[in-house]
This record gives structure tokens, C-alpha cells and sequence, in this order.
């Protein structure tokens, strides 16, 4: 009887204890991330903006299907991030669909997400030693009171492999994530003026990356122009924008818009300048002789870079690590457009240490100067720089496109990773401090608090191609197909400048995937296919006849 009641006490000790363990660890949910990259550990910046979800953000997933193993991986990682953003808030719903699977819709469906935005991206599949193309859908939707947006889930790489291009769209996925849910959640703030007066690009040249910010930010174009009849009331008007954008100027400034422009960076003021000082272009050698002169462009702004601490230098950027330009080869009908390499376009290579350009594709210019930076009291990063393989062509200099009919000499390339774009930060002093100014106004300031600027020394870098009256994708080359990391770097540029840096920081997190080696597992097949399969039946087989014989011999 004794014996039987401690049996009872300890039966309903036990399940006492597993209520209670419950009900404590309903109390204190907690996930660990054991991970060494901490690739499943949200940043700060992604939590604040879905701590604003206050209703259902349906998230619908169309990266489904059977595909090969790399895929099947950024697949299952961006299952395991939506679940992350699903338990942090519950309002976060996501599902996973593949409108490739039925046959008699299948193109149907394809139509429809081509119209949206969403288009196709095929794969080369390799088994046993043929190769096959596969279509797959690496896009996902997301919706959130009435509106919707598309989110990329694979980020295009120059010259990547299967493996590196998954590893990178794995990098980027909780910064597609996440930009896609500020889209949704937060409204716009900051405002930012487009410089027009100078000769800028027209707003279809630059309009793809005007349609991006405008996701985010205010704009509107800003002129110069009432600086000469009302300067004052031009600057308060200036003072008024967080930041400004003069993309390619070919005109020169006054002194008087000069002096307000100083004057704005002195209240503050952030500033993007995209500017040569040479005249060129592409469009200059489109004449039958396919030649054209290379001149120094003068701005008026040397001495307002200088003060800053950069010199934008009159020279050409020849660099053998470049883009190709897309030539007629041949004659009459028989003419064939061919990309072939062209030193005039370099692709920058990117400061792996800073968030405006970590994990950056290459960013190509055209034409580009150089820029040298000066001592004094301002921080200076250098963003992005020539390759090893670069040489400084002086100007005025004749351009021509017979230039690649000619093997270039690589020894005469021996001025390596020329400065291309410089980020400013800290306290700038007045361009006209101790200096005569323009005209007098009652809030002149010769040192500015805190702000930051950055210079790129090609206008070019801004410009989408045009065709038909249609602006393209900002860095999309629509005749060779290849993307470059234009429209990221100034993406980038503008959220840096404006300290909403959060998400771009997003970019710094390093993820390492460990991907299966193809050409080892070609080779040691039906090595593994031997021990995994065979050998453990081989040793089930001996074991059961040494089993079977000492049975035996026991009791014979």
C-alpha cells in the first residue's frame, strides 16, 4: 500500500512539473540563434519597421517548385526569414505558391507576372552530363492596406555562378525584405531637390532613379535661375530640402550660385554631385568619322570642390577592366551589332568597408575624370576606384572608336585604382571664408555643423539608357543584357546621406553558405553511391552470418 502511494505522489509530482515547465516557457518564449553568421538573428533596423505593422502583411511567395539544390537552398532560407519576421509579429502571413506547376495555366501565368514585374528567370540544369533549362519565378508580393509591392529574391551578379549568385540573393534577402515593408508601413519624410539651371540631364535620363527615391522620399526640381533676382529667398527655399542632387551640369555657375550653394552646406545641407571636367560622350563618335574631340569642361567650381577637399581633375579614365560598347559590325544587311570591350568605360570596383558599397556589382562610368583628395579638416572614404589596370589620358584628346581594333599594351598601364567617388563628412568651412562674397546676407555662416557629401567624378553615372521615348532600368545595358550596381550605389548614396542608413547597414551582415562541390561530386560518385548504398547492406550481410554462425555452433 506504502509502496503504491509514493508510486501515486510521483506519477503526479511529474505531471505537476511538466504543467508548470509549460507554463513558464509559454511566459518566456526565446529562439536562439546558433548559427556563426547569426544569419537568422533580425537587425534592429528591420524590427523597427515591423514593430509598425498593426494589421495583416500578406506576403505571397512564388519561388516554388522542383529545382536544383542552390535554389532549393535560397528557397528554404526565405521560408526560415519569413518565419522570423512572422514570430516577432504575428501580423506577418506568408505563403508559398508555384504558378508554374499546372500546364493548361502555365503560360497564362506567365503572362500575367511578366505584365506585373515579375519576369521569369531561367536555369541551367546539369545531370548526367547534359544540360536543360529551367523557368522559375524569383519574386514574392508583398500587401499591406490596399497596397502592394514586388520583392526581388535573387540579385543579379556579373559573371557569378549558380552558387555565388544564391549566396549573395541570401545575403540581400532581409534588405529586400525589409525595404519592401518600409514601402508598406512608412510614410515619407525627407525631401530632396533635383538641381535644374546648369544644363543637367533631363528628368528622362535620370528618371528610373527618380521613380526609386520616390518611394521613399520627397522630390522636386529646384532652379537656380531667381538666384540673380532674388538670391535670399532662392536660399531659404534651398534650406528647405534635405538634400540635393545635381546630376551632370554642363553649364557654368555663377558666383552668386555658388555662394548659396556653400551657403546651404554651411546651414547643413546634404549634397550628391555627379560632374565631370571634360566634355565627352558617347553619342559624340555616332558621326561617320567615329571620332570626336575630348575638351575640358569648365564649371566654375573648382575652387568650391577645393575648399571642400577634392580636386576633380581634366583628365580621361582609361581602363582595361571596362564595359564593353555595343558596335555595327559589318556592312549593309550583313551588319551585326557585337558588344566589344571599350577602355573609356571602366567598372569601379567598390570599398568592401563601407554600407553605401558592400556587396556592390562593379559600377560603370563613361568617360570618366579623377579625382584627387586634399588635406584638411574634412573625413575623406574613398567609394569607389579604378582596377590595377588603369592609365590617365590627358585632354583636349581625339576619341576614336578605331581604338578597339587595337590590342592594348597592358605595361603602359601603370596608374593603378584611380579615385572615381569620395565621400566628404564632418564640419566644411566656407568657400568664401575670408574671401569677398557675392552679396550680403543677414544669416552668412562660415562653418557648417555636422553634414556630409559625395562626389562622383562622371555625371554618367546617373543616366539610364532611353529608347523608343522610354527610360530603362538604371544600370541594365539592354543590348548585351548585363546589370551593373549603378542604381544600388546611388541608392545607397541618398540613404547614407540622409541618415537613414539603417537598412543599408542591413548589407554589412555577412552570410557564408557551404555549397556541395560539383566537379568532386562528379568524379567520387559512385564512390559515395557505394558507401552509402551497398557497404551497410555489405555489413548487415556479414554481421548476419557471424550472427547466424555463432547461433549455431551454440546449440548444435
Amino acid at each position: 500500500m506504502l509502496k503504491s502511494k509514493k508510486h501515486f505522489i510521483t506519477i503526479v509530482l511529474t505531471l505537476a512539473a511538466i504543467v508548470i515547465a509549460n507554463l513558464i516557457s509559454n511566459s518566456f518564449y526565446k529562439r536562439f540563434d546558433l548559427t556563426k553568421d547569426k544569419r537568422y538573428t533580425l537587425s534592429e533596423a528591420a524590427l523597427q519597421t515591423l514593430e509598425t505593422v498593426d494589421s495583416p502583411l500578406i506576403i505571397d511567395v512564388f519561388l516554388e517548385g522542383e529545382f536544383p539544390s542552390e535554389f532549393r537552398r535560397l528557397r528554404n532560407e526565405t521560408q526560415q526569414l519569413l518565419e522570423e519576421f512572422s514570430v516577432y509579429n504575428n501580423n506577418v502571413k506568408f505563403g508559398f505558391m508555384n504558378p508554374l506547376e499546372d500546364d493548361d495555366t502555365r503560360s497564362q501565368n506567365l503572362q500575367q507576372l511578366s505584365q506585373r514585374g515579375l519576369r521569369p528567370f531561367q536555369i541551367s540544369i546539369k545531370e548526367s552530363g547534359k544540360t536543360s533549362q529551367e523557368v522559375i519565378i524569383p519574386w514574392a508580393l508583398a500587401s499591406y492596406n490596399e497596397q502592394t509591392v514586388i520583392i526581388p529574391l535573387i540579385k543579379n551578379k556579373i559573371g557569378a555562378t549558380d552558387q555565388e549568385l544564391v549566396n549573395s540573393s541570401i545575403q540581400n534577402l532581409e534588405f529586400a525584405f525589409a525595404e519592401a515593408f518600409k514601402k508598406l508601413v512608412t510614410s515619407k519624410q525627407k525631401k530632396i531637390a533635383i538641381l535644374r539651371g546648369n544644363g543637367q540631364l533631363q528628368d528622362i535620363y535620370i528618371a528610373d532613379l527618380l521613380r526609386k527615391l520616390g518611394e521613399h522620399y520627397y522630390l522636386a526640381p529646384f532652379t537656380l535661375d531667381s538666384v540673380s533676382t532674388s538670391p535670399k529667398s532662392t536660399l531659404k527655399d534651398l534650406k528647405s530640402f534635405d538634400l540635393i542632387i545635381s546630376a551632370k551640369p554642363s553649364e557654368a555657375f555663377s558666383e552668386v550660385e555658388k555662394y548659396v550653394l556653400d551657403q546651404y552646406t554651411m546651414h547643413g545641407g546634404k549634397s550628391l554631385w555627379l560632374t565631370e571636367s571634360i566634355i565627352m560622350d558617347r553619342d559624340s563618335l555616332m558621326n561617320p568619322s567615329g571620332k570626336a574631340i575630348a575638351v575640358i569642361k569648365d564649371l566654375n567650381m573648382n575652387d568650391f570642390f577645393f575648399k571642400y577637399g577634392v580636386r576633380i581633375n581634366p583628365v580621361i579614365v582609361n581602363d582595361l577592366y571596362s564595359a564593353p560598347i555595343t558596335l555595327a559590325i559589318g556592312e549593309g544587311s550583313n551588319s551585326q551589332f557585337q558588344p566589344i570591350q571599350w577602355p573609356y568605360s571602366p567598372l569601379a570596383a567598390s570599398n568592401p568597408n563601407h554600407p553605401i558599397t558592400t556587396n556592390l556589382n562593379p559600377v560603370k562610368f563613361d568617360f570618366a575624370s579623377q579625382i584627387d583628395t586634399l588635406k584638411n579638416g574634412i573625413d575623406k572614404t574613398i567609394l569607389l576606384r579604378s582596377s590595377t589596370l588603369t592609365k590617365l589620358e590627358g585632354t583636349p584628346r581625339e576619341i576614336s572608336l578605331d581604338v578597339v581594333t587595337q590590342e592594348p599594351n597592358p605595361e603602359t598601364y601603370t596608374q593603378p585604382n584611380q579615385t572615381l567617388s569620395v565621400l566628404l563628412e564632418g564640419s566644411f568651412t566656407s568657400v568664401y571664408d575670408k574671401r569677398v562674397k557675392p552679396l550680403s546676407i543677414s544669416e552668412d555662416k562660415t562653418q557648417s555643423p555636422p553634414t556630409k557629401m559625395i562626389v562622383i567624378a562622371d555625371g554618367d553615372v546617373i543616366k539610364n539608357e532611353v529608347i523608343k521615348n522610354e527610360p530603362q532600368e538604371l544600370g541594365f545595358e539592354f543590348l548585351t543584357k548585363r546589370k551593373f550596381g549603378n542604381k544600388e550605389f546611388l541608392e545607397n548614396a541618398v540613404n547614407y546621406l540622409l541618415n537613414d542608413d539603417g537598412l543599408i547597414n542591413i548589407r554589412t551582415k555577412e552570410v557564408k553558405l557551404a555549397f556541395l562541390d560539383t566537379e568532386k561530386i562528379k568524379a567520387q560518385k559512385s564512390k559515395w553511391q557505394f558507401i552509402n548504398i551497398a557497404l551497410p547492406l555489405l555489413i548487415l550481410g556479414v554481421f548476419a552470418y557471424i550472427f547466424s554462425y555463432l547461433r549455431r555452433r551454440k546449440y548444435t
